[in-house]
Parts: C-alpha cells; sequence; structure tokens
C-alpha cells in the first residue's frame, strides 16, 4: 500500500493534496492513504481560531472549513492526529476519533485503527511534565493556560497505548526522547544547531513516547513538530546485539556508549523513501552481528545415504540453529509544508494477505475499520478516563491486560462489524464561516460553545460505555 506521510500541516492541505498528486502523475502510482503528524489545525469558523494557542498573526481562517463544508473533497483518505497548534474545541468533541470531514478521520486524543488490515495507531500532542499526571479537565471557553493543556499528552492515554500489540505504524507529534542518538546527530546538530543544549541535557522529546516504542516496537514511527527531517532506527534485541542505523546507513551508537555523547561518526544524511522536493536512495540495511559459530569450522557432511547406527547419532554434530532475526523501528520525522521543505514522503507497507486493496488488478478504496483490540483497550480503561483535575489510581499491568482479554472477548461478540462507515458519519456540528461578513463580526472573537458530536455518542453506543465527552 503506498502511505503519504507528512510532517506538520499548519492548515496546507491544498499544498499537500497538490504535491501529492504531482507525485502520482510523475510517478505513476496512485497514494492509497495519506497520515498527517499533527498540527492540522481543524478551523471550521472563526470562533475556533480562538481555541487555538497561537500568535495573533497566525490566527487565520486557513483552507480546511472548504473541506468541512463539502466545498472540496479530500482525494485521498487521510488521518490525521492532533499537535500543539490546533482548534482544541473540535478534537475534544472527537476524543475517540472520528471524521473531521469527509475523507478525513481523527485518530482521536490516542486511538488505534485500520486501513486494509494495517494497524496505524497515535498520540495526539505534547509532553509536558507539569500536566502528564493530570486529568482531563479543561473545557470551554479555555483561559490561557487550559488552551495549552488541553493538547499536553496524558498518563491515561499512554498507558492505554501501551496495552496494544505491536501495530505496523505509529504516528506522533513530538519526537520519542533519545531518539536523536539512532540517527545522525551531527547532521541534526547541522540543521539545527539549537538543539545542542536540549540534547546534551537528554531532554529532547517526550519520555513516554521512548518507553512506548520500546514496548510497542512498531516497524514505522512517524513524528513531526522539529520542522526537519530527520531518520533513525531503533533495534530492538538483546543489549550486545542491539545497535543504531543513522541516515548514511553506519552504525552510529553501539549498546554501552554515552547516550548522552554529541561527538558521533558523520553520515552521509540521506534516507529512505520518497521526500517532496528531493529524490533520496533507500539507506543499506543494518549490518549482521557477527555469530560465534561463524569462527568455527564448517561440519563434516553427512551422506545422506549411510545407515547409522544408535550409538553413532549421537556423535555427529548437527549444525547450530540460525539467530532469530532482530526487530527493528525506522523513525522518520518530517518538516512542516512550506516549499523547498522536506514535509511529506511516501513509503510501501505491505498489506496482510487478507487484505488486499486490488482485485483483477483494479485498486479500490482502502477501507478503514476500528481496531479489534483497541475497542477492547477503550472498554477496559473507560471507568478510569479523568474528566477532573486529577487521575486516578490505575491497575498494575498485568490486571490491566487481563481485563483487556476480557473486553476483546466482548467485542467479538458483540461489535458486529468493525467497519468505520458503519458506525460513524461526518456532520456539519458548528456552524461554517462566512468570510465575507464574519470577520467583522464581534462574535466571532468569542470563543464556540461546546458542539455534541453524534460520532462519539455513536462510539460510545457501539461499546456500551459512558459518553463523558458529552455528559448529559
Amino acid at each position: 500500500m503506498k502511505v503519504a506521510i507528512e510532517g506538520c500541516c499548519h492548515g496546507e492541505l491544498d499544498a499537500i493534496y497538490s504535491e501529492i498528486q504531482s507525485l502520482e502523475q510523475r510517478n505513476g502510482y496512485k497514494v492509497d492513504v495519506l497520515l498527517i503528524c499533527g498540527d492540522f489545525q481543524a478551523i471550521r469558523n472563526y470562533r475556533d481560531l480562538q481555541c487555538m494557542a497561537v500568535p495573533d498573526k497566525y490566527r487565520q481562517l486557513g483552507e480546511f472549513w472548504k473541506y468541512y463544508t463539502g466545498e472540496k473533497v479530500a482525494p485521498v483518505l487521510t488521518l490525521v492526529i492532533g499537535g500543539n497548534h490546533e482548534a482544541s474545541s473540535y478534537f475534544w468533541e472527537l476524543y475517540h476519533g472520528g471524521w473531521i470531514a469527509p475523507k478525513i478521520y481523527f485518530l482521536g486524543h490516542a486511538g488505534c485503527v485500520q486501513v486494509n488490515g494495517i494497524r496505524i495507531a497515535g498520540a495526539s500532542g505534547i509532553f509536558k511534565p507539569q500536566d502528564f499526571r493530570r486529568g482531563h479537565y479543561e473545557r470551554v471557553p479555555y483561559n490561557h493556560g487550559t488552551m495549552r493543556s488541553i493538547y499536553h499528552i496524558r498518563e491515561y492515554n499512554v498507558r492505554r497505548l501501551s496495552l496494544l500489540s505491536s501495530p505496523t505504524v505509529f504516528l506522533s507529534h513530538d519526537w520519542p526522547q533519545g531518539i536523536e542518538h539512532h540517527g545522525d546527530l551531527r547532521y541534526l546538530l547541522r540543521r539545527k544547531p539549537h538543539f545542542r543544549d536540549d540534547v546534551k541535557k537528554g531532554i529532547l522529546g517526550s519520555p513516554p513516547l521512548m518507553d512506548l516504542l520500546h514496548t510497542l516496537k512498531p516497524d514505522w514511527w512517524f513524528a513531526a513538530h522539529l520542522h526537519c527531517r530527520f531518520e533513525a532506527r531503533v533495534m530492538h534485541g538483546p543489549p550486545a546485539q542491539a545497535e543504531s542505523i543513522g541516515q548514511s546507513g553506519s552504525s552510529v551508537t553501539a549498546a554501552g556508549e554515552n547516550p548522552d555523547e554529541i561527538a558521533i561518526e558523520d553520515g552521509g544524511g540521506e534516507g529512505a523513501g520518497e521526500a517532496a522536493g528531493s529524490e533520496r536512495p533507500r539507506s543499506t540495511p543494518a549490518p549482521e552481528v557477527a555469530n560465534a559459530a561463524d569462527q568455527t569450522q564448517p561440519a563434516a557432511p553427512v551422506n545422506p545415504d549411510e545407515i547409522m547406527l544408535d550409538d553413532e547419532v549421537e556423535q555427529v554434530a548437527s549444525p547450530p540453529p540460525p539467530p532469530p532475526p532482530q526487530r527493528a523501528t525506522r523513525f522518520v520525522a518530517l518538516d512542516k509544508c512550506l516549499p523547498r521543505r522536506q514535509f511529506l514522503e511516501i513509503v510501501d507497507i505491505p498489506e496482510p494477505a487478507e487484505h488486499q486493496s486490488s482485485v483483477a488488478g483494479e485498486q479500490t478504496a482502502p477501507v478503514l475499520s476500528f481496531d479489534p483490540e483497541w475497542l477492547a483497550v477503550t472498554r477496559a480503561f473507560h471507568s478510569y478516563m479523568p474528566t477532573g483535575p486529577s487521575q486516578m489510581m490505575y491497575p498494575e499491568e498485568s490486571a490491566a491486560r487481563e481485563a483487556v482479554e476480557k473486553e476483546l472477548a466482548w467485542v467479538k461478540e458483540h461489535v458486529k462489524t468493525t467497519k468505520v462507515e458503519e458506525c460513524q458519519a461526518f456532520v456539519v456540528t458548528a456552524p461554517p464561516p462566512n468570510p465575507a461578513t464574519d470577520s467583522g463580526n464581534p462574535e466571532q472573537g468569542q470563543q464556540p460553545p461546546h458542539h455534541p458530536n453524534p460520532q462519539t455518542q455513536a462510539f460510545c453506543s457501539m461499546l456500551e460505555i459512558e459518553n463523558k465527552i458529552d455528559p448529559r
């Protein structure tokens, strides 16, 4: 499946879709799905602008409202997560995920879905330690503090995501903390020298996201936020074998080295996939770690026609078993959508055999489905969802996983279909703008009221859980 990944959107949907169409025409393929790693800015009207934490000069209506009203339609299925510059009122209304416009789906504050069987999980927002262990207490109208804290990632969502089995793709806005040491750090600091102090202090990125990366071990991890393209590879395996691959494909960080050290061998700065505005060769695979068995003499060949006596069988040496393959997470961060920036990339991700997207050579529309395991996690952890300032006491991991297994059996029995379109349908909940008259209306300087979204109620009804987003 052809997957396009965008870094920070900043409302530039027209430019992003135009770049995708240009790549399709130039290379003769069709993109199946677009993933956007935050700062999407789903602004429905001028009042939504008052819920976005940006300087006044950046409070612009943008282009999303045309997709929201149907004046324009996304040319490709688009999945998005939230960043730190969002119309937070709209994303709260779809906390569990939902269609924010036709063919544009928000994964929620945390979520996991499937596209043709490929599991795609994501976490919205950025990490701030003072809010990580707080509840979801923010409500419109936001003040200066809550307008920002609402997009700070919570422990509740990290714990829920940690209960998933490995997804193929994970999306975040923040970088996982320490990911810079698994790539070409010298290249990164040449491009972004102001990162140097944070790297030295070990505070660049999000600590809980790095924990998630090591727990979930996805094949791909895509991020944005820091406005540059950066590639890394995290190897998952025994400490003696784990190593990291820089942008040139060479080993740059071995187990046991100081992760805060900046003096790292320079790499070539090349990456995988197709980046907008540049042609990039694929990185070379990681060199295999030498096995001790490789240093021994090869065993003598065994004659298949020889008759072996019982007491001779044990004397014939059998070849050593091959070492287990190492798993790796390929990390790619992308820039924001601006001319001559590396903001878009195309990668090929194989579909499971039972979810082929083409029939008799003809490409069919990708199918968006709920992930049954995530539905089970949602049911198992819903009673712990904090809607006040304080979080609740969470169960031990073993108990939480047992609860997920129990709820997965419930999901398989009671959820008759996992196709998203058969549960949730896009609905216009807030009035669209009238650019000719609204910009001068004093009321447009006010924050919007809360708009209950039928998609949230439909999701909660499907899982038979309380709708805590739209309390009666």
